[in-house]
């Protein structure tokens, strides 16, 4: 991990992002848009409060000063974001329901509401002259800018530094007896220190941290599950996925080991997961749909003769949000362009068997995707064993 000079996204920035909303709506014909999902407002004002039942909304108009619409028990920490106009409410849920009330605020007005409880129906469209229900934020979302991106890319090199310090101390802990979760609890140590280390001070007050999951033996076969207290064994594969986080922006990175030395099924299956993941990486270049993505990689696998052991699709976007739009997954006609950011993640599972999965960090670019996430670079699958 290099030493970089990284601070969160400035109040210009924020701006600016709010700049790009207000011509994204004037684009569609609309007075404005009210952003509510919690991401969206992140994102337009670098506010990261805590999402709960007490509704949180800016309006974006096309025309005029942007209002902060909050709950009063929030008023000091949204003061922070410097938007002038912030009307308050007192309580949820309210004679009328906060977003009906951020409404009547607003006028009746052409408006895009992100998200919208469907009984608050309704009351939204007597209060609209037209109510429009695509999130224009998440599609402007889809492509990140430079400092995005800068915080993406140190996000990702500590959750190959998990992996780094798995691969090293792995061993050591399984022989002393040493189980998932102890496996785990050493390597996110490891992480999460070198992360607070570096960037604690810069970054209070943003979301910043390590998520992990060790799982070994046929519970590798779980895409998700519970980390326990099981002692992996020799000949076994073992899963690790990992995400990090920086100033609110996610990456993830992740590997499979073979505990002790490889059999020549396990070597055939790590290199067709190789293969997948290249094919996604190839594949993902401005101009694709993000469905041909995830076919150009999965059916790598379905020619190894893997198709039955497939369980999940290619990939997902990340940014704001661990897994956010646009998928590669089938269903999914986005085009890909530069600036989007996505995961990379074969899954091979066999149930009662074992499990194999790899993630890389995704950066599109003009000329082809860049890999943030370099652990597998670094440790081809040749190298992926933990000496037992």
């Amino acid at each position: 991990m290099t030493a970089v000079a990284l601070a969160p996204l400035s109040s210009d920035w924020h701006a600016g992002a709010r700049d790009r909303l207000r011509a994204r709506a004037q684009a569609a014909g609309l007075d404005g848009v009210l952003l509510l999902r919690v991401s969206n407002l992140a994102y337009a004002t670098g506010l990261f409060l805590s999402a709960n039942e007490r509704p949180m909304g800016l309006w974006l108009p096309v025309a005029g000063d942007p209002i902060l619409f909050m709950p009063e028990l929030e008023r000091e920490n949204a003061e922070t974001c410097g938007i002038a106009d912030m009307r308050l409410y007192d309580e949820f849920p309210g004679v009328t329901p906060p977003v009906l009330w951020m409404l009547d605020e607003i006028g009746m007005q052409s408006v895009a509401i992100d998200a919208l409880d469907a009984k608050l129906l309704d009351g939204a469209h007597a209060r609209t002259q037209r109510l429009d229900l695509h999130d224009h934020a998440m599609a402007e979302r889809w492509i990140k800018t430079p400092e995005e991106i800068a915080l993406t890319r140190e996000a990702a090199s500590f959750a190959d530094a998990f992996l780094h310090r798995l691969h090293i101390a792995g061993g050591d802990i399984i022989r002393q007896g040493g189980t998932e979760q102890d496996l785990m609890a050493d390597a996110m140590a490891h992480a999460r220190s070198a992360l607070f280390a570096r960037h604690g001070k810069a970054f209070a007050g943003t979301p910043m941290g390590i998520t992990a999951s060790v799982h070994s033996g046929p519970r590798a076969a779980l895409p998700h599950g519970a980390v326990l207290t099981r002692v992996p064994q020799p000949g076994e594969t073992l899963i690790s996925g990992i995400g990090a986080s920086l100033g609110g922006y996610h990456a993830e990175s992740g590997a499979t080991f073979i505990l002790g030395q490889p059999s020549r099924d396990q070597a055939r299956i790590m290199a067709a997961m190789t293969a997948c993941n290249d094919a996604a990486v190839e594949a993902a270049r401005p101009g694709t749909r993000c469905d041909a993505v995830d076919l150009a990689a999965r059916d790598v696998l379905r020619d190894a003769g893997l198709g039955d052991a497939i369980r999940h699709r290619i990939g997902h976007g990340m940014g704001l949000e661990g897994h956010e739009a646009p998928w590669l997954a089938p269903g999914d006609a986005t085009l890909i362009s530069a600036g989007m950011v996505f995961s990379n993640e074969p899954g091979v599972y066999r149930p009662g068997v074992d499990g194999y999965r790899t993630i890389n960090t995704m950066l599109v670019t003009d000329a082809a995707c860049e890999l943030p996430s370099r652990f597998q670079t670094d440790c081809p699958p040749k190298q992926r064993v933990i000496a037992l």
